[in-house]
């Protein structure tokens, strides 16, 4: 959230934060599907509100569910211009994650992990992205647990750096 919306990162961009169903105040109850649709709820308050291309990025389960939304669910009619996916687990809490769809997928994506990440091992993660369609990076954070623990600023410099090279 910082990288996008912090001048500092040479951005500046608007940027909605939410909690998925069942979290925090939010209602409903989570059952780690139907949250893509909380993505989607997003994405189309994100358009209707400024009518700009979308920027998606998630970490963790988010990253998860912002596939999902984005790649996952047939075409899409979105603008989406870039989706980056920050520790996208591969196993997580008992709970295997499959990315089947992404080979279908021509959203520019980018796959930002650390190379210690507990939830992605990097030869997974490196088969996850290897899977996807055209455009996709995978970027390994030397040293980075799966919350870029000591690694944060090399994350943000990544992420921020990425961005840019894709919307310029």
């Amino acid at each position: 959230m910082k990288v996008m919306n912090e001048p500092a990162w040479g951005l500046g961009w608007p940027v909605l934060r939410f909690n998925f169903r069942g979290t925090g105040l939010s209602h409903g109850a989570h059952d780690g599907k139907a949250e893509s649709a909380d993505v989607q709820a997003a994405m189309d308050w994100l358009e209707n509100e400024y009518k700009l291309p979308l920027v998606v990025a998630g970490f963790s389960f988010g990253a998860a569910m912002a596939m999902i939304a984005c790649c996952g669910q047939g075409e899409s009619n979105r603008d989406i211009r870039a989706l980056a996916a920050l520790g996208l687990p591969t196993e997580a809490e008992g709970r295997t994650y499959k990315y089947r769809f992404l080979s279908d997928c021509n959203i520019t994506k980018l796959f930002l992990s650390g190379d210690h990440d507990q939830y992605a091992p990097a030869e997974q993660l490196a088969q996850v992205a290897g899977s996807a369609g055209e455009p996709k990076q995978l970027r390994l954070i030397a040293g980075a647990d799966h919350f870029f623990a000591g690694q944060l600023a090399a994350m943000q410099e990544a992420l921020s750096g990425w961005l840019k090279e894709q919307l310029q």
